[in-house]
């Protein structure tokens, strides 16, 4: 019986290529609350809202969908190449990415 609860327990691999890590995302979690949520940190962290830019990735491969970014962080040409800021970012399959900025440990 599906009660519909089913794809909320959905579960995506996050692959960060450049930094040699991966976590999981629920699906309806951003990449930067799941990275939080699995004790990671391969994504520079800043204001968690997309408006700092902070958390810039390139995604290579998987599918998402992405809330409105600023596009003082995400031009038009960027946003066309797979750049997006991960706290915008809501997987919708497994994901390779890589990260922008330095992370501060």
């Amino acid at each position: 019986m599906n009660n519909g609860s089913e794809q909320s327990a959905e579960q995506y691999n996050i692959k960060v290529i450049n930094r040699d890590s991966s976590f999981t995302c629920r699906s309806g979690d951003t990449l930067l609350r799941s990275m939080e949520q699995n004790q990671q940190h391969p994504i520079a962290v800043g204001c968690r809202g997309g408006g700092c830019g902070v958390c810039k990735v390139q995604i290579l491969s998987g599918s998402y969908t992405a809330k409105v970014m600023s596009k003082a962080h995400i031009s038009d040409a960027e946003k066309a190449e797979g750049y997006a800021l991960a706290c915008r970012v809501f997987p919708s399959s497994d994901l390779e990415v890589t990260a922008c900025n330095p992370v501060n440990e």
